[in-house]
């Protein structure tokens, strides 16, 4: 059972899919096709809508005239090569004649995932600050509703919008960061297509025939799903009962009222597939919160969630950049496991198994008590930088240090890194340490410096203590007096990871482990193998 006001509110935006799909008399176009819009330059751009069989159906755009026939109701001509550039009027023609206005060529990307995509600019870090200075016209912003659905829906509806203080409040902060210096540094339009919800699973942002050709997958969630929402359902009959209980013995009722399990794929089915195949550049993606306690099962989950995406656009790799999660939940004074770890070494295995696809690190703008760190700017400014490398081939130091290779030497362990840029050095941890800190002015390169923090070693017990960590050039050096024959080294593996690595060009390294203990969200079976 869903709430009143929830299935009101489904059926109503289903009854507007219903309507697109059978008032047909007029030339429709998709719902991403309005004024404002944005189209993605030097790439072949579908545009499509609906029409009566057969009707001839004629596209102009920048003197291009392309005339096509509905087949089944439906019409798709196809752009080629535009370049960046515009306002220009948009005319679409049948038995009616539609004309869109102030459209705009350059790069298009989806934002996705859970609530911290989903936070509001309102809500974000210095916003009364920040959301008078987001006039660019420029840049152009597109919501999609929020809808869960049990199959594929094949439109949506909302509207593009030019970025400014006027528009900007309800979007995501994490994409607007991203696409305002993305559209600074390329000097291009961009378009944000915004498509979240808060406490997703990654899994119902997939196609059911993905989940079910994995027979882990298919398993461990699929099957279990229908379990889990019969026993959601119980529960929540239980609780109107106790409810209506206590109303009628006038006392007072407190308990919180359960919620239904998420069903895997209704996201992809009501927030992905309405906008394929509208071309696009990439994606950027920020979740992971909901499946940190399966991160192992998320290392094939999200690659093949990414994968997925990719098969369904048909427009081969594009790029797809994720956050890796912020440091969250109180902080450990002695090294230990920790879920949150295991599922930001999930987020960096996809950078091994696919192509184009990268990571930015947060370590610095986690809350301790809260998941929802208010700093989104940092956030958007790192995956920004991620796609101008990755996406558009610019030569720039775009992420902090990531572990390469270890060497024992006696009982020292010398860690070398990639994406070093220009030096490594230590930071302040968090912003809970004094701005003085422990550290020294090093007179020779006009810096403080500082104790590197966040490394723990190990020997052959496998029982890690933290250690000192001292820069050598471009390499770390670890060690500790408890660890006479070292067998592997942790950085910031924690749920709150206190670290302090980074290159000179300000981006902070990723957590890691050389070892390949058994992880703790390792199914059981895997656990007894080790």
């Amino acid at each position: 059972m869903q709430p009143r006001h929830f299935l009101s509110r489904t059926i109503s935006i289903a009854a507007l899919f219903v309507a697109v799909s059978t008032a047909r008399a007029d030339v429709k176009l998709h719902g991403l096709f309005t004024d404002h819009m944005v189209l993605q330059r030097n790439a072949t751009v579908p545009v499509w809508g609906w029409a009566d069989e057969g009707e001839s159906v004629t596209v102009e755009f920048r003197g291009e005239k392309i005339t096509t026939a509905a087949k089944n109701g439906k019409w798709t001509i196809y752009l080629k090569k535009l370049s960046a550039g515009g306002p220009d009027d948009f005319k679409v023609t049948g038995k009616n004649s539609i004309t869109l206005q102030d459209v705009l060529v350059g790069e298009v990307w989806i934002a996705s995932g859970q609530s911290n995509m989903e936070w509001s600019m309102r809500n974000t870090h210095l916003a009364n600050l920040e959301m008078p200075k987001t006039a660019n016209p420029m840049l152009r912003l597109y919501t999609v509703p929020k809808l869960k659905a049990e199959n594929p829906v094949d439109n949506v509806p909302s509207s593009w919008t030019a970025c400014g203080p006027e528009t900007i409040s309800n979007f995501s902060a994490v994409a607007y960061f991203f696409g305002r210096d993305l559209q600074q540094a390329l000097g291009v339009p961009v378009g944000m297509i915004h498509t979240s919800w808060g406490g997703s699973p990654a899994e119902v942002w997939m196609r059911q025939e993905v989940l079910e050709s994995n027979p882990d997958f298919k398993r461990d969630i699929l099957d279990t799903y229908a379990a889990s929402q019969k026993r959601n359902e119980g529960a929540i009959v239980t609780w109107e009962a106790e409810r209506d209980a206590a109303k009628q013995a006038n006392k007072p009722f407190t308990k919180r009222k359960p919620s239904l399990a998420w069903r895997p794929t209704e996201l992809y089915n009501g927030m992905i597939a309405p906008l394929i195949p509208y071309a696009i550049k990439g994606a950027i993606w920020y979740q992971g919160e909901s499946n940190a306690e399966r991160a192992h099962q998320y290392r094939s989950l999200f690659a093949d969630m990414v994968s997925n995406w990719r098969h369904d656009w048909n427009q081969g790799d594009f790029t797809f950049l994720q956050v890796q999660l912020a440091p969250f939940k109180a902080i450990k004074s002695e090294p230990g496991e920790s879920s949150w770890a295991e599922l930001r070494e999930a987020q960096n295995y996809a950078m091994k198994v696919l192509p184009k696809v990268g990571v930015a690190i947060i370590t610095d703008v986690g809350e301790e008590k809260d998941i929802h760190p208010r700093k989104k700017e940092p956030v958007g400014a790192r995956l920004a930088l991620a796609a101008q490398h990755i996406a558009y081939g610019e030569k720039i130091v775009w992420s902090g240090p990531a572990y390469k290779s270890m060497k024992v030497k006696a009982n020292k362990v010398i860690l070398s890194f990639n994406h070093v840029g220009s030096g490594l050095e230590a930071r302040r941890a968090t912003d809970m340490e004094d701005a003085t800190g422990p550290a020294v002015y090093d007179q020779s390169r006009g810096r403080i410096q500082r104790d590197l923090k966040g490394f723990a070693i190990c020997g052959e017990d496998r029982k890690f203590v933290w250690a000192t960590a001292e820069i050598v050039g471009d390499k770390v050096v670890v060690s500790s007096p408890q660890v006479a024959k070292p067998v592997a080294v942790r950085y910031g593996w924690a749920d709150f990871p206190v670290v302090n690595l980074w290159n000179r060009e300000g981006l902070p390294a990723s957590p890691f482990r050389t070892d390949d203990f058994a992880m703790i969200t390792a199914p059981k079976s895997m656990e007894a193998k080790k």
